[in-house]
């Protein structure tokens, strides 16, 4: 069981009444229940709480935060973004989903822009799977179709994947990289691009299934805990 907290700035579902009939206890809710439905143990938080939800208690107990953003990146608090960007560097996952691209979190642990060009057209997307053998996209066949979505293309202002697992395709001839695996210090980033709040992407199995596998894949593993300080020898030295 992996703990996850899903932070949403919760804005667009209090204010627009489309997004509120698509979502109306709000993405991170439809989220949450879609992992704890998979059997993880889940949490949310949201901009306007104390702390924006993510005290120094919560994020020490959360394996894997999501992150959803879109109106409100500059309201987010520095000193909540200095504890979010430690704790991943010390090995929790990171998932910034969608408009998240943007969110000072990524950008802090990027050290880009991650600018992009988007329209909104409610044009089809493909998803195509460019690395089969990846476990985020274990049982995720050849391709994902959404529907209706916000087109990004490139040029995407991020350093080179680690592992690149999507590419999308849109109606209007762009393409993007969709599915961005990083590592930043001991902690696993995945930047997943579709969810987009006008449409229900986020009620799609397949797109719930990616970020499942995600959860999983940048979830921390037992391991040797590091060390960093002055040490003796493990064995003497220029002695034969």
């Amino acid at each position: 069981m992996v703990r996850v907290t899903v932070w949403n700035e919760y804005r667009h579902e209090r204010e627009d009444d489309h997004v509120a009939e698509l979502y109306p206890e709000g993405i991170h809710t439809a989220l949450a229940d879609a992992l704890e439905d998979r059997g993880h143990e889940v949490r949310t938080a949201t901009l306007d709480e104390d702390e924006h939800g993510l005290t120094s208690e919560v994020l020490d107990d959360t394996d894997v935060l999501l992150w959803w953003g879109h109106l409100a990146h500059d309201e987010v608090r520095d000193e909540v973004v200095d504890r979010v960007v430690e704790r991943v560097r010390d090995g929790m996952g990171f998932l910034p989903l969608h408009s998240a691209h943007y969110s000072k979190p990524f950008k802090r642990l990027l050290g880009t822009s991650c600018s992009l060009k988007w329209r909104e057209a409610g044009e089809r997307e493909r998803l195509w799977t460019v690395e089969p053998g990846h476990p985020i996209a274990e049982g995720i066949g050849e391709q994902i179709v959404v529907p209706e979505a916000e087109m990004y293309g490139e040029r995407f202002d991020i350093p080179q994947p680690d592992a690149l697992v999507f590419v999308s395709w849109f109606e209007g001839g762009e393409v993007f990289r969709s599915g961005c695996c990083y590592r930043r210090g001991s902690g696993r980033i995945f930047y997943f691009r579709p969810g987009h709040e006008e449409y229900p992407i986020y009620e799609q199995e397949e797109i719930l299934q990616v970020i499942d596998n995600a959860v999983g894949w940048a979830a921390p593993t037992d391991g040797v805990e590091p060390t960093f300080s002055n040490v003796e020898a493990a064995e003497r030295i220029g002695e034969e």
